[in-house]
């Protein structure tokens, strides 16, 4: 009976080890669930910020455009006079369009 007592302490000691090792092993993938969990958290939150900043840009923009588009309108209607001036405004719009194409897609290239 005291060799199967022996025989059955080496067992428990490596199975006491092994499970240990599992513990640790299991310890450091939860760990680095965590920080990878952290990680995912923190990057949201800067995408949220980012995303508000963007959002009140734009509604920035929506009013400077609004504008111009109220003050174009009241040209449009204003009569012959300005049509001339219209299509000299709505020849330069177009040109700086393509030219802001053109440098864009140089610098990109």
């Amino acid at each position: 009976m005291a060799d199967w007592n022996r025989g059955h302490g080496s067992v428990d000691n490596m199975l006491d080890a092994e499970n240990k090792r599992l513990a640790d092993n299991l310890a450091s993938k939860v760990s680095r669930l965590k920080s990878l969990a952290y990680d995912i958290d923190r990057e949201a939150e800067d995408q949220n910020d980012y995303l508000d900043n963007m959002d009140s840009n734009f509604l920035s923009a929506t009013g400077l455009l609004s504008g111009s588009v109220k003050r174009f309108s009241t040209m449009v209607r204003s009569g012959k006079d300005n049509r001339r001036l219209l299509c000299y405004v709505s020849g330069g719009l177009v040109l700086v369009f393509f030219l802001l194409y053109y440098l864009v897609s140089r610098i990109q290239s």
